[in-house]
């Protein structure tokens, strides 16, 4: 059940929601693979068998362990911190600067004490920043990283030189360490970039989603302007000058109040005939609309029978076009699809559409008769048709409506 649940909800996350996900576990693992290869390993097949270097050697594993830890707590937050999501109190770094300057002063006293053959102290000293450098790399600009890290260099420098380390082992000391810094440049903020660009993307794609249903709004706002502006500046005029004919006892009233009730029943017929046309949906359109949005958002749409849509009646054009926006939509919502099938066939008896895609998302809304699919059943019903959606085998969700000629 355990492997199935981390299956499902993996499978219910979108293509960016998994991406973010595997950089982070990335970045945390990164650590202990670090730890492990140069730090534990190093460490066992050079420590001296004798009583201070074995305590050393211990003290510094665990110390090891615990920077693992505590930079995989703060990893994520300095990743929400680098991607504008979350801000990170610098207070949390307190706890990873202690434990690496706790893990620099072990490595300095077996190397004071010569607790491990020649040359690993290097290696030791390679993995030890990385769990503070890490998360404070998402945190703080690259030219301020590298000024830092040269300045905790010379330290070491200065350290290990006090220790009694001298010649190429110091050399290669501040090497390794530089080494460590390149490291963590050309893996942890590539990614975080990365992220933030897509994340910026998919924001862009929303706003862009969310302008196009406010510049249809103002469309429809602007037209019922046009239509009843105009004609209740006329209703208004006409009945105070009703109002005034009829003080006065003037027969002139009765028609200045029919002239009233003509443009307010004009009006009321010009506005059903706005609200009609935003609401009826051009099939043909919608169906070129349709693939033309899912090509763009990366999916690969494949629409046949388009042509056949032009001798359908005009409710049940508007009908299906509302099929095929709410199909659309729930594709590029839910789940994460490849590709997708938009098919219409239409013979004397009923015509057909069928949306096929290979996202099945087990969260999905879609997967459960969501509020858009009922609506579309009840519009359909009004025809005598029927709306049938649900998995078909594996990973594809297909919908069917079907409405009689």
């Amino acid at each position: 059940m355990g492997v199935r649940g981390w299956r499902r909800r993996w499978q219910e996350r979108s293509k960016l929601q998994k991406i973010d996900l595997y950089s982070r576990a990335t970045l945390c693992v990164m650590v202990w693979f670090m730890m492990a290869s140069w730090g534990l390993l190093p460490l066992i097949g050079s420590v001296r068998h004798q009583p201070l270097p074995l305590a050393l050697g211990v003290a510094y594993t665990v110390v090891g362990v615990a920077q693992c830890v505590v930079s995989n707590r703060i990893t994520g937050p300095a990743l929400d911190h680098y991607l504008g999501k979350a801000v990170l109190p610098r207070r949390q770094l307190a706890a990873p600067l202690a434990l690496l300057a706790v893990a620099v002063a072990l490595t300095a006293a077996l190397r004071a004490v010569d607790g491990v053959r020649d040359g690993m102290i290097a290696f030791l000293l390679m993995q030890v920043p990385l769990a503070f450098t890490i998360p404070y790399a998402l945190l703080v600009p690259v030219r301020s990283l590298l000024l830092r890290y040269a300045a905790f260099t010379a330290v070491l420098f200065t350290l290990f030189a006090a220790a009694g380390m001298r010649g190429g082992e110091l050399a290669g000391l501040a090497l390794m360490t530089l080494l460590t810094c390149a490291l963590t440049l050309i893996t942890v903020r590539p990614c975080a970039w990365s992220l933030q660009v897509m994340w910026q993307a998919e924001e862009a794609r929303d706003v862009q989603a969310r302008l196009a249903v406010a510049e249809e709004r103002l469309r429809f706002g602007r037209d019922v302007h046009d239509i009843l502006g105009r004609n209740l500046a006329v209703v208004a005029l006409k009945s105070e000058l009703a109002v005034q004919l009829a003080q006065r006892g003037r027969p002139e009233a009765v028609d200045q109040m029919l002239a009233v009730q003509r443009i307010a029943q004009e009006s009321q017929r010009e506005l059903r005939e706005v609200v009609r046309g935003y609401r009826d949906a051009d099939l043909a359109v919608e169906l070129e609309g349709a693939r033309s949005v899912l090509t763009a958002a990366g999916i690969n749409c494949a629409v046949s029978g388009a042509d056949s849509a032009d001798g359908l009646p005009a409710r049940t054009q508007s009908a299906l076009g509302w099929v095929v926006r709410e199909a659309a939509t729930n594709v590029l919502r839910h789940g994460d699809p490849r590709t997708c099938a938009v098919r219409l066939s239409v013979s004397p008896a009923a015509a057909v559409l069928v949306v096929e895609n290979d996202g099945l998302s087990g969260g999905s809304p879609t997967c459960g008769g969501g509020s858009g699919l009922a609506g579309l059943r009840e519009r359909l019903a009004a025809l005598g048709g029927t709306l049938d959606a649900g998995p078909v085998g594996g990973r594809m969700f297909r919908l069917t409506a079907e409405v009689p000629r």
